[in-house]
């Protein structure tokens, strides 16, 4: 039978924020454990209802209803296998601050001390004991067995559009870890084919109305028709509304796991290997029309039982499908196996690119070479003489290094590179050596962030070419000079915070300063994103060597051989 009373405790010590040094706010939040009558006690499921007490809203109390509702179902249900966690988080200081609070206490004890016991309170008794048993049980912070899995749901704003409620899945946590893919699936499939929800992940809503994307979408769907005439095999004609949506939401999955902070509070459980899914239910009715919301509460309710009924049922994780991919609709995905075959491309031009600047370097050195022995033998003075040999390769790994100290250190860069009279190709050389060994140790740590970067500094470190040099056209000459200022200007930090924040919130926010990269890069730092490691110790310095590539002052070391 269901007693509140010996499931609900609430600590007084779960968070506090201290906004000055003399007054202490408190966020209480409240849990309660149902333990599998079938179950050891080694696993749980963890249920997570986010609410702010200082201010509930009417969708925030339909929330804690869904989690009170289900909650009381399942501590009668005599086929649990696993113990079941409700955590009815206060997040009058942020979601993610509540829950991850409760986290660290759940998997780090703290042992209370006299006084804090004292304030200790069990909410919803008249009144408390003073035995020593009833102490114990109000006092200690109650745990079940390891997560298996975690869900998170709560009621959004009414819709005022679409013949149907709709479900809002959030995935993406810290530095681009997703749950098992497996997950999602089992939510999608209950949603959609039990309950008849519309499901549907977070999109660029600049792309959703992009007109150039649906010119595109419109000219690859005529091209997919008329290859599945050919062969009826071929199922290339995607419809056009699919395809926009697809971009949309494949460029809103690229970017969210590549900008390394958590789109919810279940980013704080993937911190601790538990796959977690947040649901944000948005019903098409007003929040008082008691008949729909009873109808409501219903569909939502076998939705998260379905959910926690299959979590129950596994013997183990979520360990067989995907943690590497990138979302294009709530049932469709790109695996790793795919995206990386692009990232592969990008990076193997690179080190060929680089050895080929190489000997091009050293063939011109013999060469040079030869043309100052017969200007000995012809008394011929105005040829430049190399110096260095093969040292010039230390003098183009010494720019590098003074290059990536300034961007670890975050000083300024004393002195000129092109006073140790180093070439511009052994110089972009080393470049691409450097951005070759970065991506690739990037790609270990976040994908997403590697995938973006290459997109942008691949191109950036092969097209740069000192402004000065010769040898070419006018007309080849001019496409690459306009090549490199826009991806010199496309590769400056800033700009791209510009672009991005363009494309993901529409044509209104096409305006920003450098406040608002410096904002964002505290933003990263904040949230201990690997992107921000990546922005100062690979991009940024790939940016500047590509700079001082452009502003090389080139010897013309080729007009004077034509000459001669």
């Amino acid at each position: 039978q269901f007693h509140p009373l010996k499931f609900f405790t609430s600590m007084t010590n779960d968070i506090a924020i201290q906004p000055n040094g003399t007054d202490t706010n408190f966020g209480i939040n409240t849990i309660g454990i149902v333990r599998a009558p079938r179950g050891d006690g080694k696993e749980a499921i963890v249920l997570v209802s986010p609410y702010n007490s200082q201010s509930v809203q009417s969708n925030e109390l339909l929330s804690l209803a869904l989690g009170f509702s289900v909650f009381s179902l399942l501590s009668r249900a005599a086929w649990l296998s696993k113990d079941v966690v409700w955590l009815s988080a206060d997040s009058q200081f942020g979601e993610y601050a509540a829950v991850s609070a409760w986290l660290n206490q759940y998997h780090n004890p703290v042992f209370l001390s006299q006084s804090v016991i004292l304030h200790t309170k069990m909410y919803g008794a008249n009144h408390i004991n003073d035995g020593n048993s009833e102490k114990t049980e109000v006092t200690a912070f109650k745990r079940a067995g390891t997560m298996a899995a975690a869900l998170i749901f709560k009621v959004g704003e009414t819709r005022r559009y679409g013949d149907r409620d709709s479900v809002m899945m959030y995935a993406e946590a810290s530095n681009g870890q997703m749950p098992n893919l497996d997950l999602l699936n089992v939510v999608h499939y209950l949603a959609v084919h039990r309950q008849g929800f519309r499901v549907s992940i977070a999109a660029f809503s600049s792309l959703l109305s992009s007109a150039w994307l649906r010119v595109i979408a419109e000219l690859l769907h005529t091209l997919g028709s008329v290859l599945r005439k050919i062969n009826p095999d071929w199922k290339l004609d995607i419809a056009v509304p699919d395809y926009v949506e697809g971009t949309a939401n494949l460029a809103n999955s690229i970017f969210s796991q590549a900008l390394g902070v958590p789109t919810g509070s279940h980013g704080a459980f993937r911190d601790y290997q538990a796959d977690t899914v947040s649901l944000e239910f948005s019903p098409t009715f007003h929040v008082r029309n008691e008949d729909a919301k009873s109808l409501f509460q219903l569909c939502c309710l076998r939705l998260i039982e379905g959910v926690v009924r299959s979590v129950n049922n596994l013997l183990e994780k979520f360990h067989q499908s995907f943690f590497l991919y990138f979302l294009t609709a709530p049932s469709k995905f790109i695996s790793v196996g795919v995206y990386m075959i692009p990232f592969a491309l990008l990076l193997a031009p690179l080190p060929i690119v680089a050895a080929a600047l190489a000997d091009g370097s050293k063939s011109m050195e013999k060469t040079v070479h030869k043309l100052i022995e017969h200007s000995k033998a012809d008394d011929i003075t105005d040829i430049p003489q190399s110096k260095g040999g093969s040292c010039k390769w230390l003098q183009a790994a010494k720019v590098l290094f003074v290059i990536q100290l300034w961007a670890i250190a975050l000083s300024v860069l004393f002195g000129s590179p092109y006073s140790a009279g180093v070439e511009w190709k052994l110089l972009k050389a080393a470049m691409i050596t450097s951005i070759s060994i970065g991506l690739g140790l990037m790609s270990i740590i976040n994908f997403a962030t590697a995938q973006l970067g290459a997109l942008i500094v691949v191109p950036m470190c092969l097209f740069s070419r000192p402004l000065k040099a010769s040898g070419m056209n006018f007309l080849p000459r001019a496409v690459l000079l306009a090549s490199n200022i826009v991806f010199a200007v496309l590769g400056f930090p800033p700009a791209a915070v510009l672009i991005m924040k363009g494309v993901s919130k529409g044509s209104c926010s096409w305006t920003t300063d450098f406040g608002d990269f410096w904002i964002w890069m505290e933003f990263l730092l904040e949230w201990s994103s690997v992107t921000y490691l990546y922005l100062y110790l690979v991009h940024l310095p790939c940016w500047l060597l590509c700079i001082l590539v452009l502003l090389h002052p080139c010897r013309q070391l080729e007009s004077k051989m034509k000459q001669d």
